[in-house]
């Protein structure tokens, strides 16, 4: 039996609330998003870095270039495609497959179970899914080294995505359709701003996550961006904390 949808909670604990605006509230959601790398687990686990490093790697290889310049070409065409992998195979002709194969192959074991987010995952009422640019398999051994793999109903990858990652509008009404998600009654979780954009045009409730201590934690300035933008209802740096506070008065 479904649980019935959540009231409207008081959304003080581990966040940051706009009061120039009403952001969308959780009172009509059943279907809950979430993004996986960097938003499931903490950023600086830095099981991304070992992604981004054998991107690079890949790069020097397919292109025959320094690692200055590769690392040049994969931040460029990060920011200016959505993922690199796109803009290599929008620039130069790249094959996803043996590209897919080769970054995610990654060491795991930084990632330790986590039953708290297990708990605050089984107390939101309705579905849970994860829509990432990353690959089925990356997501999987994710989720089972976090333990909450059983929370979920499916993993909408970028094979699913046609290869067309996020933030493009079309991954999301992809999403949407193949999952019979009501974006009325969904809510968004994402690590990057730009990628709340587009779910949020669609309808969706949307909320940023942001790193914990990110003093410590390398990112570009423009992955920081947007957190004040009109598309992102809630911010938060603690997400266990956060999907606490939403079930607390359920």
């Amino acid at each position: 039996m479904s649980k019935a949808p959540l009231s409207r909670p008081s959304l003080r604990t581990a966040q940051f609330v706009r009061s120039e605006k009403k952001p969308r509230g959780f009172g009509d959601v059943d279907t809950w998003v979430f993004d996986l790398d960097n938003t499931l687990y903490p950023h600086h686990l830095n099981l991304w870095q070992q992604v981004d490093e054998r991107i690079r790697a890949y790069i020097e290889n397919f292109l025959n270039v320094a690692p200055d310049e590769a690392f040049r070409v994969q931040k460029d065409y990060y920011r200016r495609y959505g993922t690199t992998m796109r803009g290599l195979m929008t620039e130069h002709g790249l094959k996803p497959d043996d590209y897919l194969d080769f970054v995610h192959k990654i060491d795991h074991s930084p990632l330790e179970p986590n039953p708290a987010l297990g708990a605050a995952l089984e107390k939101l009422p309705g579905r849970k899914l994860v829509l990432t640019n990353g690959t089925r398999k990356h997501a999987d051994a994710v989720m089972r080294r976090l333990a909450v793999h059983e929370h979920f109903e499916d993993v909408f990858d970028i094979i699913a995505a046609e290869l067309e990652p996020k933030p493009s509008k079309k991954t999301y009404e992809r999403f949407l359709k193949l999952h019979n998600v009501d974006a009325s009654r969904a809510a968004m979780f994402e690590d990057l701003a730009r990628n709340l954009e587009a779910p949020h045009a669609l309808g969706m409730t949307t909320v940023l996550v942001v790193p914990e201590g990110q003093r410590e934690v390398f990112r570009e300035e423009w992955e920081l961006q947007g957190r004040d933008a009109p598309h992102v209802d809630h911010v938060t740096d603690n997400l266990v904390g956060f999907l606490e506070t939403l079930s607390a008065g359920h």
